[in-house]
């Protein structure tokens, strides 16, 4: 009974707000569900009943981010009504909106090597690379040599794009202090894919398979 009235003091919801500030003081390595629950003035028993392990619980917090994140890519793809190179800038510029704008969350899901951890996040990692692949498959449909490249392209522009967002949170640049750079950066990629955002307007309707659809507008 005491342990009941202990977890329901102490709420998930509130482990989850503390837990972020002490990751992104701390770091990873330096804490312990013992050391967490310390910093919060409870038991670590108390942080047991909600999560098994200190994986599981930072697992949750970039789950939430990455929802987050998928959401805004999905909703600006909806928005557009098609794929075009001015979407995919669109796109690539969110990215790094998110990245400089919650450069603790971004560490956190793409930037924290642990083994512990990889069990986790790959497949809400995947899901973002499979949202920008399928955007940069459709505007580059028709190139020539488009096919050999479906794999390799959008991870290499993915690449490119976390590099630039790794760089400016190394040195604490914010989205306002970068943003001409970030124009500069996606102008000069799209730029390398040599396709006319005047000539191409794909609609999302020619996305047949309802599996790859029902990944975007969910």
């Amino acid at each position: 009974m005491a342990r009941k009235a202990v977890a329901q003091e102490l709420s998930r919801e509130r482990i989850l707000t503390e837990a972020r500030e002490l990751f992104a003081t701390f770091g990873y390595r330096a804490l312990t569900m013992r050391s967490i629950a310390k910093a919060m003035g409870y038991s670590h028993g108390a942080l047991y009943y909600h999560f098994n392990e200190k994986a599981e619980l930072f697992y949750a917090l970039i789950k939430d981010d990455f929802a987050l994140l998928l959401q805004r890519q999905r909703e600006m793809i909806v928005r557009e009504h098609g794929f075009s190179v001015n979407l995919l800038q669109k796109l690539m510029m969110e990215f790094v909106w998110f990245g400089l704008s919650n450069p603790n969350h971004y560490e956190m899901m793409f930037m924290i090597n642990e083994p512990e951890l990889q069990q986790y996040s790959r497949t809400e990692q995947a899901q973002c690379l499979d949202m920008f692949a399928i955007v940069i498959r459709e505007v580059m449909a028709d190139q020539p040599g488009a096919e050999s490249r479906k794999f390799t392209l959008p991870w290499n522009l993915f690449m490119s794009l976390h590099g630039f967002i790794s760089y400016c949170i190394q040195f604490k640049l914010s989205y306002e202090d970068a943003r001409k750079l970030a124009d500069e950066h996606i102008r000069l990629i799209c730029v390398s894919l040599d396709v006319d955002s005047a000539e191409l307007q794909r609609p999302l309707v020619k996305m047949v398979g309802p599996n790859v659809l029902k990944s975007i507008v969910i």
